[in-house]
């Protein structure tokens, strides 16, 4: 069997779930308020920051797992001879 880079099928389900009840309607309601961040509404704001979270943990949780994280391949030169 191949070996797959990246996080793991249980991590990857963990990420999709905590979405998934992060943007689901009863607790989207906590943030449905007259108030604003910076002159902008709460809502948005929270979805964006909400969204945003998601991203940076899926690729914090990548690059931790020995995903491609920035590393390049190692280049073997040809040698004439």
């Amino acid at each position: 069997m191949r070996r797959r880079d990246g996080p793991s099928a249980q991590v990857l389900l963990a990420l999709c779930g905590a979405g998934f009840l992060l943007f689901n309607f009863p607790l989207l309601l906590i943030w449905d308020q007259p108030l604003t961040v910076l002159g902008l509404p709460l809502l948005p704001v929270a979805l964006f920051v909400i969204w945003v979270g998601l991203i940076a943990a899926l690729a914090w949780v990548s690059a931790s797992r020995g995903g491609r994280g920035g590393k390049e391949p190692e280049k073997h030169e040809e040698r004439d001879g």
